[in-house]
């Protein structure tokens, strides 16, 4: 999409985007919703304040109008589409991203910060967890690996050196 002022074109690409024919095809508009923020996640509004302070800095009004387009439109359509009641707005990872690119954050950083940012509160339900031991807690979770079939150590080819290299690999 060329021109980031064309609402109908910009309406038009994130329909294709939910409709999983376009970006990375998994349907979604990352940073749209949060599970208990209906009418605004207060985070996501003092980031919005902040990376528009920062974009006017930068010179990056566009981009920013670009965000605040898409929250609008993208708002609305993820409503229709899934035929929600409840509003949907962006979270404060909407407008994240964004303000790592304006402060020179290289991209491979962002999921570490992302998860940096979470820690504590991941600390804070495991210590829940612990505390109450009578609840039962099943988290969600999904498996993005690649699943192998075993083969027994002994029936496999592979020197020594490859076997340590291969738990050393990534690390």
């Amino acid at each position: 999409m060329k021109k980031w002022d064309d609402e109908a074109a910009l309406t038009e690409y994130l329909i294709k985007i939910l409709d999983k024919k376009t970006f990375d095809g998994a349907g979604l508009i990352y940073g749209m919703g949060h599970a208990v923020y209906t009418l605004s996640d207060p985070r996501e509004v003092i980031l919005k304040k902040y990376a528009k302070k920062l974009a006017e800095e930068k010179g990056c009004m566009d981009e920013f109008n670009l965000y605040e387009s898409v929250e609008k439109i993208a708002g609305r359509l993820i409503m229709e589409r899934r035929r929600l009641q409840k509003n949907v707005c962006p979270n404060v990872d909407f407008y994240s991203g964004f303000v790592y690119s304006m402060l020179g954050i290289p991209e491979e950083l962002f999921t570490p910060i992302f998860a940096i940012s979470r820690m504590p509160g991941w600390c804070a339900h495991r210590l829940e967890e612990l505390m109450n031991t009578s609840k039962i807690i099943r988290p969600a979770y999904k498996y993005v690996g690649h699943h192998v079939n075993y083969t027994p150590l002994e029936d496999r080819d592979i020197t020594e050196h490859e076997l340590s290299s291969e738990y050393t690999e990534g690390e």
